[in-house]
């Protein structure tokens, strides 16, 4: 049971849409990610992904509207809902997500991960 300090695990790397583990709870990872410009349009048919914005502004397009979160504001995207997080500012984030879950849904792209650093 260590203490885990966001703003020092944020300082350990710069790569953008590479989400870094900082924990497992029960079968969910904890994930830190620094994002810039648009992600792809995907979704996560078994799993509910959870944002937690750090530093910075994160926009969240859905096919029917979107959502801006700023510091210390979060969202639950539920399981099978088409999502694309962009961001012009840049942004970092805290993820919670199944172990397990492909960051991209399954769609093809550069910005597929197959691994995570755990950090």
């Amino acid at each position: 049971m260590d203490v885990i300090n966001i703003k020092e695990k944020l300082g350990l790397f710069s790569d953008t849409w590479t989400p870094k583990i900082i924990a497992n709870v029960d079968n969910h990872m904890v994930y830190l990610a620094k994002l810039d410009g648009d992600f792809i349009w995907h979704k996560h048919d078994d799993t509910d992904e959870m944002f937690l914005v750090i530093e910075g502004t994160l926009h969240l397009e859905f096919r029917d509207k979107e959502v801006t979160l700023e510091p210390g504001e979060m969202i639950v995207v539920p399981k099978g809902v088409e999502h694309r997080p962009h961001t012009s500012e840049g942004a970092s984030v805290m993820i919670f997500e199944d172990a397990g879950t492909d960051h991209t849904g399954g769609v093809e792209s550069d910005l597929r991960k197959e691994n995570h650093d755990r950090i």
